[in-house]
């Protein structure tokens, strides 16, 4: 027979991880502002493994408007300029010889729209990975009622799962509110 705790917590963390998830899929949305982390899904060559920009340079925010990176290796300024075009960040990098420089251009009222779409979408991706979590224990709980545990154990169960599940839930919205105005601020 399976523990009524152990359920609502092994939810709890999938609803924790959904979270994480989002977080990190908001991150890489570029809101205007400049912002290392919309670099982080580029990988360059470097010595032939495929790494993060960030393991072969320094990336930096001198202002609000720009994100600077200097590599380590002279040998790297073609192969990071070529993998900056090649993403879907759409900025044209700079190469002054000693870093390059990434201007983040203002976005325009439909593409700030845009990005405030692609964080519903996101955010709808998080709330079913949420509701999914609960949906799981709740079978489990059905399954534990069959083999022994009493109706009111899984009632009770059920409440403190959705109670947790609402928390999550309220979370994500809260964070889809906040990059959205993050977005849609000039």
């Amino acid at each position: 027979m399976i523990d009524v705790n152990s359920c609502i917590n092994e939810a709890q963390d999938k609803m924790e991880m959904a979270i994480m998830y989002l977080d990190e899929s908001l991150a890489h949305i570029r809101a205007g502002k400049a912002n290392t982390r919309i670099l982080d899904g580029i990988r360059v060559d470097s010595y032939g493994s495929m790494v993060p920009i960030s393991n072969v340079a320094a990336i930096t925010t001198p202002d609000a408007k720009s994100i600077v990176i200097k590599p380590w290796d002279k040998n790297m300024f073609k192969v990071i300029e070529k993998a900056i075009i090649d993403s879907e960040v759409g900025i044209m990098p700079e190469n002054n010889g000693e870093v390059i420089r990434l201007g983040i251009p203002p976005l325009t009222e439909e593409r700030r729209r845009t990005l405030a779409k692609q964080c519903s979408k996101e955010s709808e991706t998080g709330k079913i990975s949420v509701r999914n979590a609960r949906r799981d224990s709740i079978d489990q709980l059905k399954k534990a009622q069959k083999d022994g545990l009493t109706e009111d154990e899984v009632k009770d169960a059920e409440a403190r799962l959705q109670k947790v599940h609402d928390k999550f839930i309220k979370k994500i919205d809260e964070m889809i509110a906040a990059k959205e105005k993050e977005i849609m601020t000039v």
